[in-house]
């Protein structure tokens, strides 16, 4: 699951980074020829994305009753990878040469991929799929908290510090705080909240240092991915042995995590970004959690309490209020002003 080309929506479970600004074109160099028209509408093509990152929380489960959690991180990696490998290969991106951009890429693949995949496979050995979707959703709530602290031009406005109170109170809601969280797993749920910390992260590192690179954001993300491979490659073998069978429907599951979630999903994206924009291609965080909670209830036969869905609602509520820009007004027509605009403040944008 990702979010959209500038770091501003929320990603999911499988999200790679969000897209990164490319370098301007040269003055006077002729304009990219227009994009061909995509054979499937966007709104299709949208609850494809909103369905196959929805999905991926069921898939964790179902790997991780077949594998070790590293072993399910490394397969959903492996897949993953070897579907935008192949996209590249067939658009003809080119690798990034700078030695400083690949280091950035591995700090990121870290952040975004391979601490985030693993915590929430770990988070799932505990704890039902339909909590970890939900606990996915709070993406947006770290990621406005720690912009304002990290990105000097993110300004909090009273209707983002609201979303934030609202969005740990849906939270807490989840986690029935009034009844001191009994019958709460604490260790695998604060997997699951941390894995969901670790995306808007390494949105902000990735937002500092990979901006302008000159590289395309396919290339950007499938040269990500590749590191994160080679980091489970090398973490998988030192915590778990090798698997003695392979169990068929944890296989599909982990497969299809890989090349759908962590594969396709990045190139529907990639794709939906370009043309309908961030704002829209975003919205499908919010359909994440209401997937994830029926797929673990009627596939997996997950119990569901009153205060889960009612707190999932109460967190959506308030991603999305932290997620809004305030509304601008057209000015009436009035004689020109000799002095200068003042420059009007851009929109916040969302880690």
């Amino acid at each position: 699951m990702s979010a959209p080309c500038e770091p501003r929506a929320t990603a999911p479970a499988s999200a790679p980074p969000p897209p990164v600004p490319t370098a301007p074109s040269a003055p006077g160099t002729a304009p990219a020829p227009a994009a061909r028209r995509p054979a499937l509408d966007w709104r299709t093509r949208f609850a494809g994305l909103s369905l196959i990152w929805g999905f991926s929380f069921l898939l964790i489960k179902v790997g991780t009753e077949g594998y070790a959690p590293f072993q399910v991180t490394f397969g959903r990696l492996l897949a993953g990878t070897a579907v935008l490998v192949a996209a590249m290969a067939m658009r003809r991106e080119r690798l990034p040469r700078s030695a400083r951009t690949w280091g950035h890429l591995t700090v990121a693949a870290l952040l975004l991929n391979a601490l985030p995949f693993s915590l929430f496979s770990y988070a799932e050995l505990t704890i039902p799929s339909t909590l970890a979707g939900i606990c996915n959703a709070t993406s947006p709530l770290w990621g406005m908290a720690l912009s304002v602290v990290a990105l000097s031009e993110d300004r909090p406005t009273r209707r983002r510090v609201a979303g934030l109170g609202v969005g740990f109170l849906g939270v807490l809601t989840v986690l029935g705080a009034w009844q001191g969280f009994s019958g709460l797993d604490l260790p695998g749920t604060g997997m699951a909240l941390l894995a969901s910390l670790c995306y808007p992260v390494g949105w902000i590192y990735v937002r500092r240092t990979l901006a302008g690179t000159g590289s395309s954001t396919l290339a950007l993300t499938g040269s990500q991915l590749c590191l994160a491979t080679l980091q489970l490659a090398v973490v998988t073998p030192l915590f778990t042995t090798a698997p003695t069978s392979f169990p068929l429907l944890p296989t599909l599951s982990v497969v299809a995590l890989g090349a759908l979630g962590t594969g396709l999903a990045v190139l529907l994206q990639y794709g939906l970004v370009q043309e309908v924009g961030p704002t829209t291609a975003q919205m499908v965080t919010y359909f994440i959690p209401v997937i994830a909670t029926a797929a673990g209830v009627a596939l997996l036969g997950e119990r569901l309490s009153w205060n889960t869905p009612v707190g999932a609602l109460v967190v959506l509520a308030g991603a999305a209020l932290t997620q809004s820009r305030p509304l601008r007004t057209t000015a009436p027509t009035r004689a020109p002003d000799p002095s200068p605009p003042d420059a009007a403040p851009d929109g916040l944008s969302r880690s």
